[in-house]
């Protein structure tokens, strides 16, 4: 019996939904390719334990988290990019909007963004989010409500997408 066996179904089955969280953190496709290579690398040398007695998808989320605030620690890798186009233009409505959410969730701190990302777009709840983050309850809420006032400062024409319901629908 091969000690990692499990782990490369693992990786099929939830590769999609970690790149996207991946993703969602860095906002670049290829940042986020790196940083989800990154972990895997990490959690396969961890895979017996976590086959065993873990969860392996929250520990792998995890670690995504962790690897991006270290990186943004390091390289400050956070650069938003030009603005959007006007209003004006023929531009759909929802585009415009994700194009305008992804901007301002580029402006927020790490750990800001890693709670609305995984408490908005991941689904997770208050205490699975301070789960993956390592942190209490009271943490993830005081950085999600900091994180939507933010939002609401950086970006006041989505203030009808930022609850919760509706902010995934944007992301999607």
């Amino acid at each position: 019996m091969n000690r990692h066996d499990g782990f490369r179904e693992f990786v099929v089955a939830r590769q999609q939904a970690l790149m996207r969280t991946a993703y969602l953190l860095t906002g670049d496709a290829h940042l986020a390719e790196d940083l989800l290579q990154s972990v895997l690398i990490k959690v396969v040398g961890q895979w017996p334990k976590l086959a065993r007695d873990g969860n392996p998808e929250a520990y792998t989320r995890k670690a995504l988290v962790n690897q991006y605030i270290s990186w943004w620690r390091r390289q400050r890798l956070e650069s938003p990019s030009a603005d959007p186009p006007d209003r004006g233009t023929s531009c759909d409505e929802t585009v415009l909007d994700r194009i305008v959410l992804r901007q301002a969730l580029a402006k927020l701190t790490p750990k800001q963004r890693a709670v609305v990302v995984l408490r908005f777009w991941e689904d997770l709840t208050e205490t699975q989010t301070a789960e993956a983050l390592g942190c209490s309850v009271g943490t993830v809420k005081s950085q999600t409500h900091h994180a939507l006032a933010r939002l609401r400062a950086l970006a006041p024409e989505l203030v009808h997408l930022l609850s919760e319901p509706e902010i995934t629908e944007v992301a999607r």
